[in-house]
């Protein structure tokens, strides 16, 4: 079988594991999700005469939708783990897995479906609903973010959702049933979106950095490094980046950028060799 005929089987096999979420009735949860997040977060936080966003000191529309990721990040990756919790738990309960690696096709490939169907499944309406959101801000702010910025915040979305996807497909795999399924999934989101802040003042303080002032140069530079053992993390330095003067990071793109590959290449790594292996 050539590249491009190979290439086609798994672009049809994800587009049919894509419909089976967007049918699923927890899509509906997510789309719930989006709304509140992305759809509230952007009307508020580019309303000029909020208090929050004068506090905030954030004046253009790239700024504000800066503000968002943060209602993106909530909301998105807590669809990955609604969508894919179970992924592959559930389909070596019910006997589905069994059926599929029985098919004449390439483990590899069947994992590939299966992790860019998940990813399709939750960036396509975080797509919709963060062009929603850019709509919003311009009725606000009478400003447009410019298509270079759009694109740009496109894109470490588009990865911080495929590294959730990775990361909740692999717990699937190694879970032995639903309820552990469920614990690994909450559990990894949960320690990255909420716990990661206090794993690094702890370790801050462990290290020595003071940690009574956050706001401090010190912190904030221990912080960013820390931040690069987190998708969250990485995904707030990517999008710093763009932002001007004080508000972008003081580490270099370079590291920023290489820690995105990294978490690109090692959990999907760690998934198809993990499903390669995997007994029904």
């Amino acid at each position: 079988m050539n590249r491009l005929t190979r290439e086609k089987r798994i672009l049809n096999l994800s587009w049919f594991e894509a419909r089976q979420h967007f049918r699923s009735p927890r899509m509906l949860a997510l789309i719930a999700l989006l709304t509140l997040f992305i759809g509230g977060g952007s009307w508020g936080l580019s309303d000029q005469d909020s208090a929050i966003t004068a506090q905030l000191q954030m004046d253009t529309p790239y700024e504000i939708l800066f503000l968002v990721s943060l209602f993106v990040l909530f909301s998105s990756t807590l669809g990955v783990v609604l969508l894919g919790f179970d992924g592959i738990s559930r389909k070596r309960l019910t006997g589905e897995l069994a059926i599929e690696l029985a098919q004449p096709i390439d483990r590899t490939d069947l994992a590939r479906a299966q992790l860019q169907g998940l990813w399709f499944a939750v960036f396509a309406p975080t797509f919709y609903f963060t062009l929603w959101g850019v709509v919003l801000i311009f009725i606000q702010m009478d400003a447009w973010p410019s298509v270079g910025e759009i694109v740009y915040f496109m894109i470490p979305t588009a990865l911080v959702i495929y590294w959730y996807a990775c990361i909740q497909l692999l717990a699937s795999s190694i879970a032995k049933d639903l309820g552990s399924s469920v614990t690994l999934g909450v559990g990894v989101w949960m320690l990255f979106t909420l716990i990661w802040l206090l794993v690094t003042a702890v370790i801050a303080s462990l290290m020595g950095v003071d940690v009574t002032n956050l706001e401090s140069v010190e912190y904030n530079r221990f912080s960013e490094i820390v931040d690069l053992f987190s998708p969250n993390g990485v995904y707030q330095l990517l999008l710093e980046n763009k932002l001007a003067g004080e508000n972008r990071p003081t580490m270099s793109a370079t590291y920023i950028w290489g820690a995105a590959v990294l978490w690109s290449l090692i959990p999907s790594a760690l998934f198809l060799t993990r499903f390669k292996r995997l007994k029904p």
